[in-house]
């Protein structure tokens, strides 16, 4: 665990706070100004409890339900209900960082002072937090709107002390004994608080933001991965000039040519083919490197946006509002936080399917420029990374089937009452699985430029000091470099190891410096 404390105001979570407390374990407290703020908002809800008028999730039964008041004695039945009958996920379990970040997220919006919650109940998700606590969540059961309900369900189902739950050792066991365990006394639900803590896109968001953390590592490791194929197929770097970039104003598309040119600096490789393989351009992968890694920076800048606002808001139905009032509205749908997750598993797909054709490039003696088939020692006696090509290639495919968009579905649900939904949990899932992808891809392209890298300086060509860098980081990291057939399998686990946790990146900046 980390002991990194962060700190929930009522305002101003940041994505940095998201990763530490999902990822690292960092501790959670709440501010002076966030107990304050929830327990002023419970004071609203608790007078219009007391009035015989019916007011949405707090004296009324909820969706298609909504139009039933409910006496005051069945009231904390009712939020049990909501929680209980909402914990209907089924499928695989969900990984432990997307609901430490599902389970901080909501508690960001409950401490934000719109939803109604008392304080204990706030402390109380800081507590299962802190513990090392995560509820069984599974992988069916959002559709996005109202908000991920299932997920949260099982989140809160927890917090009553029911329902099971992964302990801080891993084992799971019955949540009312692992909060027992940790000295932590279950809550019992009042008036609004299971509506409340059921009612938002905490999912989606949690897996926008740690797939936003994950593919800037990407994109920047797939400049350097372009640069390294352009400089082993003895590309020219004449075309990532900062001038040519210039007119063509695009953020991105400087940002990653600038990233090649600096890891193709001091190459004796660049431009060679003039001398002895005259071409008047290289093939599009290579000379169009930085337009799609460029485009996809760009995208990951405006998600980048729109996780902000997300983190920015407090997503309940219905709110409390400073003047005291209490309205329903329709901030749970997930439509702003879908789309992007979609638009990401797009730009994905692409830089995958890039990499992909730079990798083949490299293999094919037809236009590799001199380099043996397939990179094999002994072409015919060894097949050299010709199945690795393979395997990258079945990646590069479901990564196209996965850009198909989640949110361009939807389906009712609650009698018509909810006849509009966003899909972003399962914009969120695939994305993932997307993400997860695109390191291995990115891999299989490192492994085989370096290599191609290495056999060039064989022929007596200096490569570049960060293409070295690279080289001898990859080969520290386990996977090895050129020479006879051998089980390949584990040389291809180290680059994906070794990409997906920044260290070719880490490797090269220090000749590079930092790389954007």
């Amino acid at each position: 665990m980390d002991m990194h404390t962060v700190v929930v105001g009522t305002s101003g979570t940041t994505a940095e706070d998201v990763v530490a407390v999902a990822r690292h374990g960092a501790r959670v407290e709440l501010s002076t100004a966030a107990v304050d703020a929830l327990a002023a908002a419970r004071l609203i809800v608790d007078a219009l409890a007391a009035k015989p008028e019916p007011v949405y999730g707090v004296s009324t039964g909820f969706g298609a339900l909504a139009s039933r008041h409910i006496s005051t004695e069945l009231r904390a039945q009712l939020q049990r209900n909501i929680v209980r009958s909402h914990a209907a996920g089924m499928g695989p379990r969900v990984e432990r960082e997307v609901v430490r970040a599902l389970m901080f997220l909501r508690l960001k919006t409950v401490a934000s002072g719109h939803t109604g919650v008392r304080p204990e109940v706030a402390q109380t998700m800081a507590d299962v937090l802190n513990a090392g606590i995560t509820p069984v969540v599974h992988e069916y059961g959002s559709l996005g709107c109202s908000g991920d309900l299932a997920p949260l369900s099982h989140c809160a189902l927890t917090l009553m002390g029911e329902g099971e739950a992964e302990g801080p050792d891993g084992t799971v066991r019955p949540a009312g004994e692992l909060l027992a365990a940790h000295g932590i006394t279950p809550v019992e639900l009042r008036e609004k608080e299971g509506l409340a803590l059921l009612n938002g896109t905490d999912g989606m968001l949690g897996m926008l933001v740690m797939a936003l953390a994950d593919l800037r590592n990407l994109y920047i490791s797939a400049d350097i991965t372009a640069a390294l194929s352009l400089e082993a197929l003895l590309g020219t770097d004449k075309v990532l000039a900062p001038e040519l970039h210039a007119i063509r104003p695009h953020p991105g598309q400087g940002v990653s040519a600038d990233n090649m040119l600096r890891v193709l600096a001091g190459s004796g490789l660049t431009g060679h083919h003039q001398d002895d393989a005259p071409r008047v351009q290289d093939a599009y992968s290579v000379r169009c490197a930085p337009q799609v890694n460029g485009a996809g920076r760009d995208t990951l800048d405006y998600a980048a946006v729109v996780a902000g606002r997300e983190l920015a808001s407090s997503v309940d139905n219905p709110v409390v509002l400073p003047d005291g009032r209490v309205e329903s509205n329709g901030n749970f749908h997930g439509a702003p936080v879908a789309y992007v997750l979609d638009f990401l598993a797009i730009v994905a797909a692409d830089l995958g399917s890039i990499c992909e054709r730079r990798t083949d490039r490299l293999l094919d003696k037809s236009r590799s420029h001199g380099l043996p088939p397939f990179l094999a020692d002994d072409a015919g006696v060894d097949s050299g990374l010709m199945i690795a090509q393979y395997t990258q290639a079945a990646l590069v495919s479901e990564m196209k089937r996965l850009a198909v968009p989640a949110s361009a579905d939807s389906i009712p649900s609650s009698a018509m009452q909810e006849d509009h939904v966003s899909m972003g949990w399962s914009a969120a899932r695939k994305l993932r699985t997307a993400v997860d992808n695109l390191a291995r891809i990115v891999a299989v392209e490192l492994y085989a430029a370096t290599r191609a890298v290495e056999l060039r300086a064989a022929e007596g060509l200096t490569p570049a000091p960060a293409s070295q860098a690279a080289v001898a980081a990859l080969r520290a990291a386990g996977a090895q470099g050129p020479g006879p057939d051998r089980f390949l399998a584990p040389d291809l686990a180290a680059a994906d190891t070794f990409v997906r946790a920044g260290r070719l990146v880490a490797a090269v900046e220090p000749v590079t410096g930092p790389l954007a």
